[in-house]
C-alpha cells in the first residue's frame, strides 16, 4: 500500500545564524509527512536525508488529475510508511530537504535577495549542526516539542546524531544507519576529488554557471561515478558485471589483431567497453541531469567537516555524555566507506556513557547501498525496534487529533 502524499513549503522570516558565522535572514524548508499526530503530538519521527535525497522518502506522488505518478516512489518507501518497519499507521514521520539542497528548500539555486541574481557559489557554507537547528525551528513551527524518535542513513545518521546532542531534551530514540561519528581522510579525499571533477568544468564558471546559462554536467558525470564506486561492494560489482564487455563491443576495430578476435576487445581508450563502464556512465548522466554542482559541494563539505569529537579534544565518548536518547546502531559488513568498526566507535562511546544502545551489524552484500534495500534482517531489527522500544515510550498512540 502506497501513500500519496504532497510536499509542503515552510517559510522562516527569522533570521537562521550559521555556524560560518554567516547568516541567512530568510528561508524555506520544504517538507512532506506521513501517518497523523497524535493528541498528545508525541508519536512524531523525523528522517534526515542523506548526500543526494531528499524529502521524498515515502509514498508516491501525485499529477494535476490527483492520480499517483508511477515509479515516483520515495526514497526510503521500502521502509516508511502503513505496515512498514516504521509504521505510518503509529507513527507521524517527518521529513525535511535540508538548506542548501536543490530539491526545493533554499540553496544555490534560488535567488539571492542582494543581488536578485542565483545565489550560486555565494550560498554560505552549511554544516550538519546549522541543518538539525533549521530542522528544529520546523518542528517549532509544527507545533512538535519532543521527537519519539530521529532516524536517518548515512549522512542521515550524522544529523541523527548530532540531534541527541544539540537537543537531548527533546529526542527519545536515535536510530543510526551505515553512518559514522566523522570521515577517514580516505572518505575526505573520495569527496575532494569529485568537488576537483566540478570545479575544474569549463563550465563551472567559479559556480556561478547558472547565471552564464551553463551547467557543469561533465563535472557532475565524474563526481557520481566516484561516489558510485564507493557506495557498491566489490563482490556486488563483481557479481552484477564481472569484466563482462558491452555486446556492441565484441567485434573489435577494423578486423583487430588475432588476440583482439579471441578476447573480443576493442583496444580503444576512448570507447566504452565494460559493462561497468556503461554503467557508471549511465549513472553519471543521469545524476547530472537533475542534481545540482553547487549542492553537491555544499553538501560533501558537510559530511567532512562533521565531527562532535572535536570540541572534546577528539574524545568521542566526551562528545556524547550530552546524549540522553536510547540508541539503535545498524551497519553492514561490506560497507567499507562507513564500515561497521565506525559504528562500534559510537557504541564503544555511548556504553562508555551508561547509555541504552542497541546494535546490528547485518552480513549483506551490497555495500553501503545496502541501507537502502530491502535485507530483511535489517528492515526486521529496524521494525522490532520501533514496535517494542519506540513505542513502548508513547502515550496515548491510540487516539488521533
Amino acid at each position: 500500500m502506497h501513500l500519496i502524499v504532497v510536499p509542503q513549503t515552510h517559510r522562516f522570516s527569522e533570521p537562521l545564524p550559521l555556524q560560518s558565522g554567516a547568516v541567512l535572514s530568510a528561508y524555506e524548508l520544504v517538507v512532506e509527512t506521513y501517518g497523523q499526530l497524535n493528541t498528545q503530538r508525541s508519536n512524531a519521527v523525523l528522517v534526515c536525508h542523506a548526500l543526494n535525497a531528499s524529502h521524498h522518502v515515502a509514498g508516491l506522488h501525485a499529477d494535476a488529475s490527483g492520480q499517483p505518478v508511477p515509479r515516483s516512489e520515495g526514497w526510503w518507501d521500502n521502509l516508511i510508511g502503513p505496515g512498514k518497519p516504521v509504521d505510518t499507521d503509529r507513527f507521524f514521520v517527518i521529513a525535511v530537504n535540508n538548506l542548501g539542497s536543490c530539491f526545493g528548500s533554499t540553496g544555490p539555486t534560488h535567488t539571492n535577495p542582494a543581488t536578485g541574481q542565483p545565489w550560486g557559489a555565494d550560498f554560505p557554507v552549511v554544516t550538519v549542526e546549522d541543518w538539525v537547528n533549521a530542522q528544529a525551528r520546523l518542528l517549532d513551527a509544527m507545533g512538535i516539542q519532543n521527537l519519539a524518535a530521529v532516524i536517518g542513513g548515512s549522512l542521515g545518521g550524522m544529523q541523527t546524531l548530532s540531534w541527541t546532542l544539540q537537543y537531548p531534551d527533546r529526542v527519545s530514540h536515535a536510530v543510526v544507519v551505515a553512518s559514522a561519528p566523522n570521515l577517514t581522510a580516505e572518505n575526505i579525499a573520495f569527496n575532494e576529488v569529485a568537488r576537483r571533477a566540478i570545479v575544474t568544468d569549463p563550465d563551472f564558471h567559479g559556480g556561478h554557471y547558472l547565471r552564464e546559462g551553463t551547467l557543469p554536467r561533465r563535472g557532475l558525470r565524474i563526481a557520481r561515478m566516484i561516489g558510485h564506486i564507493t557506495y557498491l561492494s566489490d563482490d556486488v560489482m563483481n557479481e552484477k558485471f564481472g569484466r563482462q564487455l558491452k555486446p556492441a563491443d565484441l567485434a573489435p576495430i577494423g578486423g583487430g589483431a588475432e588476440d583482439g578476435v579471441a578476447l573480443g576487445y576493442r583496444y580503444t581508450t576512448q570507447e566504452v567497453e565494460f559493462q561497468i563502464e556503461s554503467y557508471l556512465r549511465y549513472q553519471g548522466d543521469k545524476f547530472s541531469e537533475y542534481f545540482d554542482a553547487n549542492t553537491y559541494l555544499l553538501i560533501t563539505r558537510a559530511l567532512d567537516y562533521f565531527d562532535p569529537a572535536r570540541e572534546h579534544g577528539g574524545s568521542l565518548s566526551a562528545a556524547l555524555a550530552r546524549a540522553t536518547a536510547k540508541f539503535l546502531l545498524i551497519s553492514f559488513t561490506t560497507d567499507w566507506r562507513f564500515s561497521p568498526a565506525r559504528s562500534r566507535e559510537i557504541v564503544k562511546a555511548l556504553l562508555e556513557n551508561r547509555r541504552e544502545v542497541s546494535y546490528a551489524e547485518i552480513d549483506a552484500p551490497h555495500g553501503h547501498d545496502a541501507f537502502l534495500l530491502d535485507d530483511p534482517r535489517y528492515h526486521q531489527a529496524v521494525r522490532a525496534y520501533f514496535e517494542h522500544t519506540v513505542a513502548a515510550s508513547l502515550s496515548g498512540e491510540a487516539t488521533h487529533g
